[in-house]
């Protein structure tokens, strides 16, 4: 399964006019996804109308829906089983997690651990490294996220003193990696489980990765697929895979049109990877959706009073060079002067008219996050884009599907409509694989939720729902 973080309708409209701008394309030109666009799926979680990627996730992961902020748990906290805890020890799958945002971040997460918020990464990492009751459900991890498996004291975020790289080496007989080079090295002759994390937090934005520091999400998916099909490859099953293209939603949050564009196409780059693979092994189905649309982007803006120009301009973005958080934390950690905005504003993003009162407000902001939505909107105004907010919203988002065996998902569907079809087309049970979890959950499942959350969340399921046991499955039937 690969999900696109936050990536909407109207994104994908953006990225395939921009290529066509960039390469000059015709205008019947369509992106890898475009050709198997098979339906939409429809977002909203137990909660409220919109989700967040934790509920959007565990949605396909679980089959249920479940409140905001829950990771691998049904609306009452308790831990639902997933179609990756399914396919490892119903079938004996093998089984991989691929992402640019930390390995413990909401998505991956969800389809490898239990936790009623999603804050508690570190109790995430200590589950996708093997304990669980279960034992070790994952068998391949390539991402970002190293801060949640070191202590404090090796430049981590644990406060328990526990090195879960160690421990995974150890205890569960994982392969740890850390660099670029050591990735590169990997061969079909590893053994399972392995783990290449190459950053304390997320991975850089497509637009600011270096290739000799980081992979991109088409090099880690290539490498996931070249090792599970060696490992699978004298085996009667197969592998379950997900890849999340994590920081398409992340650039939407700042609002940077072009961090959100690059990650975009490089998500792309990963689905035509991705196919060839299903051309090559026939037996395989890719389905790839959304958990959400992120900023509420429009391909127009009405930039004055006066009636509105019917336009948008593509060459804006081809000038910037990097994200708008980079160029943020840039300015405010070497201290830059206001006096030298102007040359760095024309070199990094590509803005060649800044007026003096945009010197005046960018020298106002001392934080990078305001300063960071700042220029993104400078570049966004420019490219007459528009963005309705710097969370997520409630559209409906794309389904895309490849393989045999799809025509199922035509249509509109419920985002958890799409688990059920994965634990049918591949046999599992997540109703027993649920219940198996439950028997010993005391052993890593501790509720975070706060009275005044647990409140909001009853009262969201009132007003939105009235009977929340209604949502919980939908028939595929």
């Amino acid at each position: 399964m690969m999900i696109s973080d936050g990536l909407g309708p109207a994104s994908v409209s953006f990225a395939r006019t921009y290529s066509q701008f960039l390469y000059n394309h015709p205008y019947d030109y369509v992106l890898p996804l475009d050709s198997i666009h098979v339906g939409q799926s429809r977002t909203r979680s137990a909660s409220t109308l919109v989700t967040d990627s934790a509920a959007g996730a565990t949605a396909f992961s679980c089959g249920l829906k479940t409140y905001n902020r829950a990771i691998g748990v049904d609306p009452k906290g308790q831990p639902c089983g997933t179609v990756l805890e399914s396919a490892k020890f119903r079938h004996g799958m093998k089984t991989g997690l691929v992402a640019t945002s930390r390995i413990t971040h909401a998505t991956p997460a969800s389809f490898s651990a239990h936790v009623t918020d999603r804050e508690n990464e570190n109790s995430i990492a200590a589950q996708q490294m093997g304990d669980n009751p279960l034992g070790r459900s994952v068998d391949l991890m390539f991402g970002g996220g190293s801060c949640h498996f070191l202590p404090k004291s090796a430049g981590g975020c644990r406060s328990d003193g526990r090195d879960l790289l160690k421990e995974a080496e150890q205890k569960y007989g994982w392969s740890v990696h850390r660099n670029k080079t050591d990735f590169d090295a990997l061969s079909d002759d590893v053994k399972l489980p392995v783990m290449s994390l190459f950053s304390s937090s997320h991975m850089d934005f497509e637009i600011d990765r270096v290739p000799e520091k980081e992979p991109s999400l088409t090099e880690m998916s290539k490498k996931a697929l070249q090792l599970l099909s060696a490992a699978t490859r004298n085996a009667d099953k197969g592998f379950f895979l997900m890849i999340e293209g994590s920081r398409i939603d992340m650039a939407a949050h700042s609002n940077d049109a072009a961090a959100h564009l690059h990650d975009i196409l490089e998500y792309q780059n990963t689905i035509a990877l991705v196919k060839d693979f299903v051309d090559k092994n026939p037996d395989t189905i890719m389905i790839s959706t959304s958990d959400h649309e992120t900023g509420g982007l429009s391909l127009a803006r009405q930039v004055e009073k006066k009636y509105p120009k019917y336009l948008w301009y593509p060459d804006v973005l081809a000038k910037v060079k990097q994200s708008t958080i980079g160029l943020a934390t840039d300015i405010l950690k070497n201290k830059v002067p206001s006096s030298e905005y102007a040359t760095l504003l024309k070199e990094r993003l590509g803005i060649e008219d800044v007026t003096e009162a945009e010197i005046t407000a960018l020298a106002g902001r001392k934080f990078p996050k305001s300063l960071d939505q700042y220029l993104a909107e400078m570049v966004s105004l420019r490219a007459q884009l528009g963005w309705a907010t710097h969370g997520h919203s409630g559209v409906d988002v794309n389904l895309y599907a490849y393989g045999k065996g799809v025509d199922w998902l035509h249509g509109s569907h419920e985002n958890i409509e799409i688990g059920h079809f994965i634990e049918r087309v591949l046999d599992l049970n997540l109703t027993d694989i649920t219940t198996q979890l439950n028997k010993n959950n005391s052993q890593f499942h501790i509720s975070t939720m706060s009275e005044e959350d647990k409140l909001a969340y009853n009262d969201a399921l009132d007003h939105y729902h009235h009977n929340p046991a209604n949502l919980h499955h939908l028939s595929y039937e």
